[in-house]
């Protein structure tokens, strides 16, 4: 998918969210453990329920590779069923990626090619020749983590090394890698006081925004110092939206909430455009 494509969905929807599909066997509703895949079954729900709503999801790869051989065809499932009902989701890999080039190239492949991820993220601290393999495939985006909403961010992301702290040198280096057009960043709802540097650095860049919901991270807050000039923005929500309910009611409930973020999201695109 196309960065136009994206921004395009994102007016047509009036929406920029993206659910994360972070399935736990332990936290579904019971009735769904009698079937023969429930991680999937689970999925579905969410995304026929959803899917008007936002306009991206992003599962992470950990609540599927925990589960093993069969947790891995769970997500090989989920993907071929959005992709195949629809296409016009973008869809991202939470895998955190990112290892010596030639390991790098096979995890893009894993990712791009065999799943058909449209985006997969990534860690930086390997450097330029741990991203740019995933960056050489055309039309797929590379999710950099550059600030991220977790308690031990602070143990590097924040330090000032050299007057400059560690995330805005990170996104001042990627600019300048091969194919940096196909970057995108990780940058948390709880950090939303320092999207406005982050701007600076890369003013039109789209930025996954996960942290809005059961972490505290403030929608309001995040779109009026994130938001770009094509919004640039991806607002992720997991656990606040797929848990809503662990009753038989789950996707009704889960789209109730994902509703309310829409709405939400719409009102934010009417004040900035």
């Amino acid at each position: 998918m196309t960065t136009n494509q994206l921004i395009s969905e994102i007016k047509k929807k009036q929406s920029f969210l993206c659910i994360g599909l972070d399935v736990d066997l332990n936290k579904i509703p019971q009735h769904l453990l009698k079937g023969d895949d429930p991680i999937f079954a689970f999925n579905k729900a969410i995304i026929d329920a959803t899917h008007h709503l936002c306009v991206a999801y992003k599962p992470n790869t950990a609540f599927y590779e925990a589960y093993g051989l069969k947790g891995w065809k769970s997500l090989e499932k989920t993907i071929n069923y959005l992709n195949e009902n629809h296409p016009e989701i973008f869809t991202i890999a939470d895998a955190k990626r990112g290892d010596i080039g030639n390991t790098s190239s096979m995890y893009a492949k894993a990712f791009f090619e065999d799943l058909a991820f449209d985006s997969v993220t990534v860690a930086p601290y390997m450097g330029k020749d741990s991203v740019e393999p995933f960056l050489a495939f055309q039309d797929k985006h590379t999710i950099l983590l550059a600030l991220t909403s977790n308690q031990g961010a602070f143990d590097f992301q924040t330090k000032t090394i050299e007057e400059k702290e560690l995330y805005k040198q990170v996104l001042e280096t990627s600019k300048t890698w091969e194919n940096s057009e196909n970057l995108m960043y990780v940058v948390g709802a709880t950090k939303a006081e320092y999207l406005a540097d982050i701007r600076k650095i890369v003013p039109n860049s789209f930025l996954l925004v996960p942290g809005v919901g059961a972490q505290g991270g403030n929608l309001q807050e995040v779109c009026k110092y994130g938001m770009s000039k094509n919004v640039g923005l991806l607002i992720n929500s997991s656990r606040g939206i797929i848990y809503a309910s662990n009753e038989a009611d789950f996707a009704e409930a889960a789209a109730g909430k994902a509703q309310e973020l829409q709405q939400q999201m719409a009102e934010e695109l009417k004040r900035h455009f």
